[in-house]
C-alpha cells in the first residue's frame, strides 16, 4: 500500500480547550509527521525518516484537520456582498432573485463548481450547505463533491409560501422531491443529506408536516433550517405559528429538534428556548461575519454553553462575506469581544475543526489529525502576508500564532489543502480549467 509522510509541525484537538493553559486539550508535534494512505491518516507523531514513503516537507508550516464550515448557501455564491439593511429585504431584493436562476440548464453545476474551489481556496474540507429548491441543484452539489470526494453536507430548500412562485414547491412535491434526493445521495461516496425546509416563514404547516415526516422515515439524515436571525424574522414567524409558544416551539411543536438539527444564527433566544436546545441536543450555529452584515445581532456564546447547548462555527455564505474560516474566526472574536466574552485562539480553532466535528457527530471521522480519520487537512503559513511575516518575527508561543492566523489570515495563508490524502488547493487550476 503506498504512503505518503507530511512532515511539518502538527495540531489536532483533542477536547474542547478551556483556556490558553489547556495543553491537554490538544496534541502538538513540532517535528511532527502525518502518514497517510488510501485516503485516511494510518499515524501521526514525530517525524522520522522512512525510505519506504513519499515524505512531503511542509515545514515550517503548520499542519492541521481541515476547516468545517456548518452552514452556508451554495447558491449564494454570486451574489455575495449585496447591499441591504436587514434580512428579509435582502432575501426580497437579492436572494430569491439568485435562487431562481437554479432553473437554468449549467448554472448548478457552473456554480457548483466555483463553490467548492472557493471552499478548498479557503481550506475547507467539508460543509453543511442549502441548495436551491430545484433538485438540479442538490445533484450538482452532490456530484460535484464525489468528483473531489469531499465529505459534504447539504439538500433541497423546502419552501412552499412567501417566496416567489418560481421557487416555491408544495407540501407535497417538497416531501417527493427530498426522498428521492436522500435516496439518490445520502451515504453515497462521502454524501450526507440534510433535510432542509428554509425556515418557518416559508413553510406552511403542511410543509412542517411533511419535513416531520422526512425525519422520522430518515433518521440519519440531518435537519438544517433558520431560527431567530433577526427580530423582524421572528415576529412574523410569530404571527404566521401563533399557537407555539416562540420560534424554536415552532421547529419543536413538529418534532424538528434532536442531535442533528442544525439551526443557523439561534441569536435571539429566550430562556425557554435555550433549555430546549440543551434538552433535544440541538445545534445552535454562530454564523459571526453575516449577522454583523446584515446587522442581525451579537451571538451569546457563553450563555448557550453554560446552558449546555452544543454551538457551531459558519461563514453563512451569502449572507456571510467571506468563504474563509480564518475570516470567520475573527468576526467571531470581535462579536465576542462586544459581548464581553473572550474567544482564545485554542478554542477559536477547536470550533473550526473537532468542535464542528462533534456539533456533526462525526468525532473519528473528520476534525482531527488522528489514525482512522480520513486525511482531510490543511496546511496554514502565518507569514503568508508581508504584515504577517513582520508579525511572526515577535511571535513566541503556538497560542500567538494562532491568532495571528485567524486576525490576518485569508486564503493567501492556506498553503496547501489535503482532500483524503490528496493535493487539492495546489491542482486548482487545472480542475478549474476542466470545469470551464
Amino acid at each position: 500500500m503506498k504512503r505518503t509522510i507530511l512532515r511539518g509541525r502538527v495540531l489536532s484537538f483533542r477536547s474542547e480547550p478551556q483556556g490558553l493553559d489547556d495543553a491537554a486539550s490538544y496534541d502538538y508535534w513540532e517535528d511532527g509527521a502525518v502518514t497517510i494512505a488510501a485516503g485516511k491518516i494510518i499515524a501521526v507523531g514525530d517525524f522520522a525518516a522512512d525510505d519506504t514513503a513519499e515524505i512531503i516537507d511542509h515545514r515550517p508550516h503548520l499542519i492541521m484537520p481541515g476547516f468545517i464550515d456548518m452552514h452556508l448557501h451554495y447558491v449564494q455564491s454570486q451574489m455575495i456582498a449585496s447591499y441591504a439593511g436587514s434580512l428579509l429585504e435582502w432575501l426580497d431584493t437579492y436572494t430569491f432573485v439568485e435562487e431562481q436562476k437554479f432553473s437554468r440548464q449549467g448554472h448548478a453545476e457552473a456554480i457548483a463548481s466555483a463553490f467548492y474551489d472557493e471552499l478548498i481556496r479557503n481550506g475547507t474540507t467539508s460543509a453543511v450547505a442549502y441548495c436551491s429548491s430545484h433538485p438540479r441543484s442538490v445533484d450538482a452539489y452532490f456530484a460535484e463533491a464525489e468528483k473531489r470526494n469531499m465529505l459534504m453536507a447539504g439538500g433541497k430548500v423546502m419552501m412552499d409560501r412567501n417566496a416567489p412562485e418560481a421557487l416555491c414547491d408544495t407540501a407535497q412535491s417538497g416531501y417527493d422531491d427530498t426522498t428521492m434526493l436522500i435516496e439518490r445521495w445520502h451515504g453515497r461516496g462521502r454524501g450526507l443529506y440534510a433535510i432542509s425546509p428554509r425556515f418557518a416563514i416559508t413553510s406552511t404547516p403542511a410543509q412542517m408536516e411533511a419535513s416531520q415526516a422526512l425525519v422520522r422515515e430518515y433518521p440519519q439524515c440531518y435537519v438544517q433550517t433558520h431560527l431567530s436571525e433577526n427580530a423582524a424574522e421572528i415576529s412574523l414567524s410569530m404571527q404566521l405559528y401563533p399557537g407555539s409558544p416562540d420560534y424554536t416551539g415552532i421547529y419543536q411543536d413538529y418534532g424538528l429538534l434532536g442531535p442533528r438539527t442544525l439551526l443557523g444564527h439561534s441569536i435571539h433566544l429566550n430562556h425557554r428556548e435555550t433549555q430546549v436546545l440543551a434538552e433535544t441536543g440541538a445545534v445552535a450555529v454562530f454564523c459571526p461575519t453575516s449577522n454583523l452584515f446584515l446587522g442581525s445581532g451579537l451571538f451569546d456564546r457563553e450563555r448557550l454553553r453554560q446552558a449546555g447547548v452544543r454551538i457551531g462555527l459558519a461563514t453563512d455564505i451569502g449572507g456571510g462575506t467571506s468563504f474563509s474560516m480564518l475570516r470567520t474566526l475573527d468576526e467571531g472574536y470581535k462579536v465576542l469581544q462586544l459581548r464581553g466574552q473572550r474567544l482564545d485562539p485554542f478554542a477559536s480553532f477547536y470550533m473550526a475543526t473537532l468542535g464542528n466535528a462533534r456539533a456533526l457527530s462525526l468525532e473519528g471521522t473528520i476534525g482531527a489529525v488522528a489514525a482512522g480519520n480520513w486525511a482531510d487537512l490543511v496546511v496554514l503559513d502565518a507569514s503568508a502576508t508581508p504584515a504577517m511575516a513582520l508579525r511572526m518575527q515577535t511571535v513566541t508561543s503556538l497560542a500567538e500564532e494562532l491568532f495571528l492566523l485567524q486576525t490576518l489570515g485569508d486564503d493567501r495563508s492556506i498553503a496547501e489543502v489535503y482532500v483524503a490524502g490528496a493535493r487539492a488547493k495546489s491542482t486548482l487550476g487545472g480542475l478549474a480549467a476542466s470545469h470551464s
